[in-house]
């Protein structure tokens, strides 16, 4: 099982940033897809997530600024994240929903500058 992360870096206040995860080992296309991310001291906390037929939920503090979508052809899901601002800095990771122990790799940093 493999979930890997990519795509973070550091980006002004109001840019942009996608976030992309390639999965293997996993039953990908039958399997809740979500992004995660955590701060330093702080629990991880769901960003958002997408169901295998693309239904999506955010949390309030992102709505209407990322966009989670899915390919399962190549087992990836992606986060694409606009206006982005300091409080959004935080290491981000994918996994399922629920979360499973094993899935958690190395996550990817995003840093935005004010």
């Amino acid at each position: 099982v493999q979930l890997q992360a990519s795509g973070g870096g550091l980006v002004q206040a109001g840019g942009s940033l996608r976030l992309s995860c390639a999965a293997s080992g996993i039953a990908f296309s039958i399997t809740t897809m979500a992004w995660y991310r955590q701060t330093p001291g702080q629990k991880r906390e769901l960003v958002a997530r997408i169901t295998t037929n693309g239904n999506t939920n955010y949390r309030d503090s992102v709505k209407g600024r990322f966009t989670i979508s899915r390919d399962n052809a190549k087992a990836t899901v992606s986060l694409t994240m606009n206006s982005l601002n300091p409080e959004d800095t935080a290491v981000y990771y994918c996994n399922s929903v629920p979360t499973r122990s094993n899935y958690w790799g190395k996550g990817t940093q995003v840093t935005v500058s004010s």
